[in-house]
């Protein structure tokens, strides 16, 4: 038997890269997966792929930043499976690069609107949902800018220190009534955000490969491997934490 057979799990941006390998790991275990995003090509490419290797999934077009997008993301799971088990919130934009004092308030408004909001909006239903559910557990993703300052990227780096934050909180308020509330906190993982990187500064992937522990980049598949554990029963008294996944690059 696998840990999630007949189990539902919500996984946010999950069209490309962590999202789409966790929703992907996650169907592999058993569970009816909802994939949600507002990129409904590849989004529902990664549906297509789950169903040619005999999982369940459904999606469903959600912009996080839109609270009643959100309510009807988890209204439409819940009438579709019955409940909510699980919840991966994934979705997020890097932004602008620019000095703090010369970004705009368009893309502060965007990037937390989406990173830190849309968590706010994604935790707030799913919580309410899963509690009907007999409880369950939520992954947050944030990023080593959630623990650690970057040059340029203050909004993002604003953003996911808030979801830590939010993280923390939530775990403390809802542990005691069956809702474990984690975070993990990826470095450098080889995706769709990463190649947009690599396009503009083709040594990017060297110079942070070298700067990292392990010596190179990481994989979408490992961060949802570690998401896929933090839900399962055997991460049962694993809750409050913000996990670091980047090779060792924030412990030096």
């Amino acid at each position: 038997m696998s840990r999630f057979d007949g189990d539902t799990t919500i996984v946010t941006g999950a069209s490309t890269g962590i999202g789409e390998a966790t929703a992907k790991r996650f169907a592999a275990e058993g569970a009816n997966v909802v994939v949600a995003d507002v990129n409904v090509a590849d989004a529902e490419a990664t549906v297509a792929d789950i169903d040619a290797e005999g999982g369940e999934a459904t999606f469903v077009e959600t912009d996080v930043s839109d609270a009643e997008a959100v309510a009807a993301l988890v209204e439409t799971t819940v009438e579709e499976y019955g409940g909510l088990d699980y919840a991966i919130n994934d979705a997020g934009v890097e932004g602008e690069n620019a000095p703090l004092a010369e970004q705009s308030l368009e893309n502060w408004a965007q990037v937390i609107g989406v990173n830190l909001t849309g968590v706010f909006q994604c935790m707030r239903a799913e919580i309410a949902a899963i509690l009907e559910d007999d409880g369950g557990a939520i992954v947050n993703v944030a990023s080593i800018a959630g623990e650690v300052a970057f040059p340029d990227v203050s909004p993002y780096v604003a953003s996911k220190f808030g979801v830590v934050g939010l993280t923390k909180t939530a775990a403390v308020e809802y542990s005691r009534e069956g809702v474990r509330v984690n975070a993990v906190c990826p470095g450098v993982i080889d995706t769709p955000m990463v190649d947009q990187a690599r396009e503009g500064t083709p040594e990017m992937i060297d110079q942070v490969s070298a700067a990292t522990p392990i010596g190179r980049i990481g994989q979408p598949e490992e961060i949802g491997d570690a998401m896929v554990w933090l839900c399962s029963e055997e991460a049962s008294f694993v809750t409050g934490e913000a996990m670091v996944i980047d090779g060792g690059y924030v412990s030096q």
